[in-house]
């Protein structure tokens, strides 16, 4: 599983944690069903946002919900699990990202894929995602074409970046592709005045996950002469903090327009795990959560301790009437720290 936003499991309510496994399971299943079982190894974090973002506006209902059978991840317990228009749509989008990511590891030549046997595999492993999450899209109304023009858009853009080109233009098709889908969301949940805050969120979303993986791999490409944004652009680390904290901002802001039936699940992941994402990329913080303490116990889940972001206090969080609005008759919320 990989993605930028993994909230630690010990640090979330009982109810929050809950909810995150049943998105989290959901993508799963959903890929499962749709697309067959190796089609599962794309179940991702940032995915299931995708899953979270459509319940939360349309609301929870007792048809959104299935009882899902033993797994491991879950020490071979049941559990309910989401299913649905969003658990799908998470699942076609994590199905053609992940085709991209393929190919950008094919076109860099990694590990085994520099063998040609290895890389021709690849390729059909990536060709029928793309189609396969093509498909699934089509039957939710949501056109993949937008992802994969974006994708491959990218490949040009990079070949033409040099020093003193600007990285929001390396970072401009991956926020499209999450512009587009976390719109779709608010259609799928007939709730289409949302559509153009949540596009915003996403289009910014977007540009965080781009900024942080070029972060955090920045020490390894530089050791293996994989491209990277930040050392292509020659752009600071200093500066890639700012253009960070300003989406992160942004996404907060954005998030304040949207009309969520409930938004707590949101909140936590896209105001609080989000920064914590940025400070875990850029070395300002680190979980509390003891490590060396094998796995977590009597919780259902076998997962690594501290191996998701812990989720902070929340001196500015959900308020009365609306999750990311000011207290009514109150002031604005503090911008976070």
């Amino acid at each position: 599983m990989f993605g930028i936003v993994r909230p630690c499991t010990h640090r979330l309510s009982e109810g929050l944690r809950v909810e995150w496994m049943a998105h989290l399971c959901g993508l799963c299943l959903a890929l499962r069903a749709d697309h067959g079982q190796f089609a599962r190894i794309v179940t991702n974090y940032d995915g299931l946002i995708v899953s979270v973002l459509t319940e939360a506006q349309a609301g929870r209902t007792p048809e959104g919900r299935r009882t899902a059978g033993p797994c491991p991840l879950r020490a071979m317990r049941t559990a309910p699990v989401a299913k649905g228009e969003g658990a799908r749509l998470a699942a076609a989008v994590s199905l053609v990202l992940a085709s991209a990511k393929v190919r950008d590891h094919v076109a860099d030549r990694d590990g085994l894929l520099a063998r040609r046997p290895v890389a021709a595999a690849a390729r059909r492993v990536a060709a029928g995602w793309d189609r396969a999450g093509a498909r699934t899209g089509a039957a939710l109304g949501f056109d993949t074409a937008l992802l994969v023009d974006a994708v491959d858009r990218q490949t040009g853009i990079e070949t033409l970046a040099g020093p003193g080109t600007p990285l929001l233009t390396v970072t401009e098709p991956t926020e499209t592709a999450t512009a587009a889908a976390f719109a779709h969301t608010a259609h799928l949940a007939g709730k289409p005045q949302n559509a153009a805050p949540l596009a915003e969120a996403g289009r910014l979303f977007g540009r965080l996950a781009h900024l942080l993986d070029a972060v955090e791999d920045r020490e390894a490409d530089a050791a293996s002469g994989a491209w990277n944004p930040l050392t292509a652009t020659g752009t600071p680390l200093s500066e890639a903090r700012r253009l960070c904290d300003d989406a992160l901002h942004g996404v907060r802001l954005a998030l304040r327009e949207v009309e969520f039936a409930d938004g707590k699940l949101v909140h936590v992941l896209l105001a609080h795990e989000l920064r914590r994402s940025v400070d875990r990329a850029f070395g300002t913080s680190s979980c509390s959560h003891q490590e060396g303490q094998g796995h977590q116990e009597g919780r259902g889940l076998l997962l690594p301790d501290g191996s998701f972001g812990p989720q902070p206090g929340n001196p500015y969080g959900p308020q009365p009437g609306h999750p990311y609005g000011p207290p009514p008759g109150g002031p604005a919320a503090p911008p976070p720290p």
